[in-house]
């Protein structure tokens, strides 16, 4: 374990910097700020603490970054693309505050109800000494967990949906955390969301957000994550947003990724998989078009049928009127065990090979699992619906 206090120096530097930083002629004087790279570490290796398998060259790079912005009180952007383990780095940085820092928290992970449980495995996989808990029951049940877990403080880490967050914020205001995390942190790109207003009112010491698209539509959504992590130095979205105007900016590319480039490089770290893993053959990307099976052709026909009202009306189209017909035929496109009626059609005897048969997409999957598995692959399945994940489980 080796700590640079050069580096330290710089960092302390910066965090005085950025808190003189107020006004847009200050941004731009801040912009002329030369960049400074200094060989700093504090692991050479994979730590001792992680034991779920070895962390690859830039994993620990990207933790000593994490653990430079800890010991210096400066919070922080992991933004590396997908897929190169913010989950992991994130892990490595609280294994190191409990076995180096003497401070195992408490912190508190706020992700996507679908990712509750991969992050409770992920921790026990790779630093099973750190303490986790989470639930996601009804609210007598998640009353009784906060009576006798939570407030009994035998944890290090608690992880929490979106969801139980807006619902349950006053249990969450009464603790204080030495971490906020939130993993796939564009959902608090609007600063007046709901979730965004609720989890700044979070008392912590330090932030981290997660996020594998930190720009995505426009830059005041940059600001508004920005503010979360700074809100003393980003507490005026007119001077950040007047900083990048048409004007001066964004007719000059070149100034435009400058001044972004300035502004974020202290506190937000991002790799893209083509820089770090240059062993990955490069992406192929093969479409393959499938038919509905009978099923979900009289699926399809009935929802287009019953809602044939809605669609011949000649005056406009409620919204959501349209966008509920669309995900239904989604819905039906995906596998008609989506719609709770399907049972009835089905004959139990018969019912679990014809979850293969009713679905085109599930024949296709069939066929194509036997193949990759002699062929020695390994296969990741995504899906945009939870239920379809159930499907699978019992398929598999």
């Amino acid at each position: 374990l080796k700590a640079s206090e050069e580096f330290s120096t710089i960092f302390k530097s910066f965090g005085e910097k950025l808190k003189s930083k107020k006004s847009k002629k200050e941004l731009e004087e801040f912009e002329e700020i030369e960049e400074e790279t200094v060989p700093a570490y504090y692991f050479e290796e994979s730590p001792s603490f992680i034991k779920g398998g070895r962390m690859r060259d830039y994993q620990i790079r990207g933790l000593n970054w994490l653990i430079s912005l800890y010991n210096n009180g400066i919070n922080g952007i992991l933004a590396d693309e997908m897929g190169l383990g913010k989950t992991l780095q994130t892990i490595s940085l609280l294994g190191y505050m409990k076995h180096f820092g003497n401070n195992s928290g408490p912190h508190i992970v706020i992700c996507p109800k679908s990712t509750l449980a991969n992050w409770s495995n992920e921790f026990k996989r790779w630093c099973p000494t750190i303490k986790v808990t989470y639930f996601s029951g009804n609210k007598d049940e998640r009353h009784q967990w906060y009576q006798d877990v939570v407030f009994k403080g035998d944890w290090d880490v608690i992880i929490c949906s979106y969801e139980i967050c807006i619902k349950d914020k006053t249990y969450f205001n009464k603790i204080f955390f030495r971490y906020v995390i939130i993993d796939e942190a564009h959902r608090i790109k609007n600063e007046c969301s709901k979730l965004s207003e609720i989890v700044r009112g979070f008392k912590s010491s330090n932030r981290l957000l997660l996020t594998g698209t930190p720009l995505q539509n426009n830059l005041h959504e940059l600001w508004a994550l920005l503010n979360f992590i700074l809100p003393d130095v980003f507490e005026n979205s007119e001077d950040f947003d007047s900083w990048f105007d048409q004007e001066t900016v964004l007719n000059n590319e070149k100034k435009l990724i400058k001044r972004l480039h300035s502004v974020l490089q202290p506190f937000l770290l991002r790799r893209l998989k083509s820089d770090v893993e240059t062993k990955l053959l490069p992406k192929k990307i093969i479409k393959i078009y499938v038919g509905l099976t009978s099923m979900q052709k009289n699926y399809y026909r009935q929802i287009l049928l019953k809602d044939i009202g809605i669609l011949n009306k000649t005056e406009k189209i409620q919204r959501s009127g349209l966008m509920n017909i669309l995900m239904q035929l989604r819905k039906c496109c995906n596998h008609p065990y989506l719609f709770s009626t399907a049972a009835d059609d089905v004959p139990i005897e018969v019912y679990g090979r014809n979850i293969v048969e009713n679905s085109g997409k599930m024949r296709m999957l069939d066929k194509l699992l036997p193949r990759l598995k002699s062929e020695g692959s390994r296969v990741l399945l995504f899906t945009q619906m939870t239920r379809i994940l159930d499907i699978l489980e019992d398929y598999l």
